[in-house]
């Protein structure tokens, strides 16, 4: 009987066991997602306030950087050694982060690695093409907004994903595409308002015809 019961105990035990051992292991993957994206979030923040800083706010402020780099300020460029530490870390379990987070994460990361490769090439023709490296710096600042763009966007996603998971994200897309939309609305207006004015001053100029 004592071998009976014993047996059944363990027979019992085994399931038991092996839900116990998925529980914790699930809940450690769990802990491990969210401790990556808190990394990434805390990475890329830092990076984009960087960015933040260093943008020329007008043309005039990048006419003047690039008149800058000319005169041999190379300190607008971007260094080589841009903070990537955590993401070159998790690089080959970055397969561990939700779907939704992965796209905007490893699409703001090869940005950047595209951005330093053109800062590169600006250094090595600012000696022999000046003219050249230039017309490059322009690209790159044009560049810098879109990373920026990008960064804010992971940053976004990261942080509904930590807060609320799946639901926190659909809600948080659905909300940037609705303020897209309104934006390519009112600047489809603006060009529309803009068009309809240059028609009024040509119907009512028949000379300008």
């Amino acid at each position: 009987m004592a071998a009976l019961v014993a047996a059944a105990v363990a027979v019992l035990a085994w399931p038991v066991n092996d839900w116990l051992n998925r529980r914790r292991a699930r809940a450690l993957r769990a802990e491990r997602v969210a401790d990556v994206q808190r990394a990434l979030l805390a990475e890329i923040r830092a990076h984009v306030a960087t960015l933040e800083k260093q943008r020329p706010r007008d043309e005039a402020a990048r006419e003047a950087a690039a008149t800058k780099l000319t005169m041999g300020d190379h300190t607008l460029t971007p260094p080589h050694d841009a903070n990537e530490r955590i993401f070159c870390a998790i690089m080959a379990e970055v397969h561990i982060l939700p779907g939704w987070a992965i796209d905007p994460v490893v699409r703001y990361y090869g940005l950047l690695a595209a951005q330093r490769a053109l800062a590169q090439d600006i250094r090595a023709h600012l000696a022999d093409r000046p003219d050249s490296a230039i017309s490059m710096f322009q690209h790159y600042l044009t560049r810098n907004d879109e990373i920026l763009r990008t960064g804010r966007e992971a940053m976004l996603i990261l942080t509904a994903s930590l807060e609320g998971g799946k639901d926190a994200v659909a809600a948080l897309k659905a909300a940037l595409e609705k303020q897209e939309n309104a934006r390519i609305l009112a600047s489809l207006q603006g060009e529309l308002d803009q068009l309809r004015a240059g028609l009024s001053k040509r119907s009512s100029n028949p000379r300008g015809r």
